[in-house]
């Protein structure tokens, strides 16, 4: 067995963190600090190292989820924030001024990702001479592939090529992977992984990897890499499962109560508790100042709730992209009941409509909240398989019916092929429609950058954006410990 010689003293106060919300509660057995090698001397001491590579890849601790979302939002159309510790995660991003320093979000796009790595290379290194049965350590081995090829996956769309590690035996001082590199090697770990995983619903606990998560997070790969007859291909693939569907109502989709439900093909699971290592925090930053009550919905403020003092909000021109009589902005606040019995009215010309999405209905406890974060959703694949055919063929009628699947889910009239004249009509309409249904989801701002708007639309708002910001910088940690690694290029 290799020497465990990267394993860190709080691998296994990690291993509870991602699992937190599972049918069965895990609890492992804890095993000596100074004897790392008993880790892999059971099931439960392997479980522990990929337990902790899930929770590094989830980025769910403190108020990590809520800043990782918001801080992508607030560089696109949909929303902005104000006030409070804006200064410290949020500035860097939403003004345009990326310097890879001023902003404790490098620190967490970077290092956890590199982490979940380094403890898949733990486990694929070592998991051969495991004492567990043949089947688990070929369905771990998988679960590992996974968490890397997705952790460099993010790495990617955030920073573009970057040391591709693929063993724990390599030079620490690594330059950047080329385009192609990086790409390839993502491409066929995805593939790779896909036979030796369970089938959906079949996976041992709720946030462990599947088959469908690995076909959900090749789709987005293809869509992003603009590959679209393979996005096309792998979205009808998921589609053919006939495991996954849409969530009647887009309300409820993202509570607590209904969480496991068929559209959710990916998600970050969360837990309400006072530790707040696995838990989403945002409702904090949307709560607005003195909040009471919601008479159209009769939600109250919650005992123990939190109002903090960043102020995230929806910009009116989002807001009034919508449909009338879309219900996906049934999420948006726009009137509360403050403490002192006045209703507010949060429209224009406020500019403060507030981002309810991950509505505090179910699980809180003071500032953490229980909902899973959805990363892939069904809905995500078929407007997938509807862009990747309109940029192959042109206005179609399957992606029309595609579009309409979701938008009848949102209450609105669908659309008609003749009201698309031209492959470019269709696309701006679809870059739209992703806006409306996957608003505050950490998508904007990949899906802009694909379609050629987001400096665009940035520069529009009055902001200094520069045609290299579609990618962050490297950190400059990373560059500061890695001598041979090279910063993005126009930083």
């Amino acid at each position: 067995m290799k020497p465990l010689k990267y394993i860190l003293r709080s691998l296994i106060l990690l291993s509870s963190l991602l699992f937190v919300r599972c049918e069965s509660v895990l609890d492992p057995e804890v095993f000596s600090e100074t004897a790392p090698d008993n880790l892999f001397n059971s099931l439960q001491g392997v479980e522990a190292v990929l337990y902790g590579a899930y929770a590094n890849s989830a980025e769910m601790g403190g108020n990590n989820a809520a800043d990782a979302l918001t801080a992508p939002e607030t560089m696109t159309d949909i929303g902005f924030a104000t006030e409070g510790a804006l200064a410290n995660w949020a500035t860097n991003f939403q003004d345009f001024i990326l310097d890879g320093v001023g902003s404790s979000l490098y620190n967490l796009y970077w290092n956890d990702s590199y982490q979940a790595i380094r403890n898949a290379h733990i486990l694929l290194e070592n998991i051969e001479d495991a004492n567990i049965s043949e089947e688990a350590k070929i369905l771990i081995a998988a679960e590992a592939r996974f968490i890397r090829a997705m952790c460099y996956y993010k790495l990617y769309l955030r920073f573009g090529p970057t040391p591709l590690r693929t063993s724990s035996d390599q030079e620490l001082e690594t330059p950047k992977a080329s385009e192609q590199e990086m790409l390839s090697f993502i491409e066929s770990e995805f593939l790779a992984i896909i036979p030796d995983l369970p089938d959906p619903g079949d996976e041992l606990q709720w946030g462990r990897a599947h088959k469908g998560a690995a076909m959900g997070y090749l789709t987005k790969f293809y869509l992003n890499t603009k590959q679209w007859q393979k996005c096309a291909d792998a979205a009808q693939d998921i589609i053919d499962l006939n495991v996954y569907g849409l969530f009647p109502e887009y309300f409820g989709l993202f509570q607590v109560k209904n969480e496991r439900n068929e559209e959710l093909i990916w998600i970050r699971t969360s837990k309400a508790d006072l530790g707040r290592e696995a838990n989403i925090s945002i409702m904090n930053y949307a709560w607005p100042q003195s909040f009471a009550s919601h008479p159209p919905t009769g939600m109250q403020f919650c005992d123990g709730c939190r109002n903090f003092a960043t102020m995230i909000r929806v910009r009116d021109g989002f807001w009034f992209s919508f449909d009338p009589e879309d219900k996906r902005k049934s999420l948006i606040i726009t009137e509360y009941v403050n403490t002192n019995g006045d209703l507010i009215d949060l429209l224009p010309p406020a500019d403060n409509p507030r981002p309810f999405k991950y509505w505090p209905a179910d699980d809180f406890a003071g500032p953490a909240y229980g909902n899973d974060v959805p990363v892939i959703r069904y809905a995500d694949i078929l407007l997938s398989r509807a862009e990747a055919l309109n940029e192959l063929n042109g206005p179609n009628q399957e992606s029309i019916d595609l579009i309409n699947l979701v938008r009848t889910r949102a209450g609105i009239v669908g659309l008609e092929l003749a009201e698309f004249p031209s492959k470019e009509a269709l696309r701006s309409h679809i870059l739209a429609e992703r806006g409306w249904e996957f608003w505050w989801e950490d998508k904007r701002r990949d899906d802009l950058i694909r379609h050629d708007e987001f400096i665009k639309r940035a520069l529009e708002r009055g902001l200094p954006a520069k045609s290299h910001h579609i990618r962050y910088p490297i950190p400059q940690f990373a560059l500061d410990a890695n001598p041979v690694l090279e910063q993005n290029e126009g930083y």
